[in-house]
């Protein structure tokens, strides 16, 4: 299918590693000139989480700090209206645009082990449905993409919540993998190149009524309708 995408111009933040570089790459082969957002962690900050957008808590609700909440919020939610708000008048000047936000199945999953990021991401679902209908008779259009599990570094990595949660349960963190995997129903997490794919259709021209609505990319992990 061609995504007539070839020329276009995009911005993608968070793109150095995970679903953001996933896009950006998907983008740029379907020749879109893509502006690149990325933060180069210093070593105090490497022990976070990779990229730093979720921290398991596994002390509980009353240790997370009045920083941590404001840190979670401020990355996960405060950046995307941050860089909605500074391309807007772009968009709007070109008479139009697609704007699509990563959230997450967090978002009305509620997960005390990620309390802050869960409250974070149900902030951006919430923005970016109350966007679409601001800018609907603009031309441009708001779309959200809520992953489940997706085999990134966020996960996967040294840092990353299979480790993490595996530390704190004295358990092995391919066990955690192995048990969050087996919650979806194809039995595994997500490719991010998988995520990249549905947010090149929702940016196309081929989902051009298409504005919005939230579209779950988890495998069968959520039950419910």
């Amino acid at each position: 299918m061609d995504l007539q995408l070839d020329g276009r111009t995009a911005v993608v933040t968070g793109a150095g590693k995970g679903i953001g570089l996933a896009i950006t790459r998907a983008l740029a082969a379907e020749g879109v000139h893509v502006v690149a957002g990325s933060r180069t962690l210093s070593p105090e900050l490497e022990s976070l989480q990779a990229g730093g957008a979720v921290t398991p808590r596994t002390s509980g609700f009353a240790a997370i700090t009045d920083e941590e909440w404001a840190s979670s919020f401020n990355l996960t939610f405060l950046s995307a209206v941050r860089t909605v708000r500074a391309a807007l008048p772009e968009l709007i000047r070109r008479g139009g645009g697609s704007i699509v936000t990563i959230s997450s199945v967090n978002a009305f999953l509620p997960d005390p082990t990620v309390i802050d990021y869960s409250a974070a991401k149900a902030a951006l679902t919430n923005f970016s449905k109350s966007l679409s209908k601001e800018l609907g008779g603009k031309g441009i259009r708001v779309n959200t993409v809520s992953p489940g599990p997706v085999q990134t570094e966020l996960w996967l990595g040294k840092h990353g919540v299979a480790s993490t949660l595996a530390k704190a349960n004295g358990s092995a963190a391919d066990d955690i993998v192995e048990s969050a995997a087996a919650g979806a129903e194809t039995g595994r997490f997500t490719f991010p190149e998988e995520v990249a794919d549905l947010v090149l259709f929702l940016a196309s021209d081929r989902a051009g009524n298409v504005t919005g609505a939230d579209f779950v990319i988890d495998g069968g992990l959520i039950k419910t309708l």
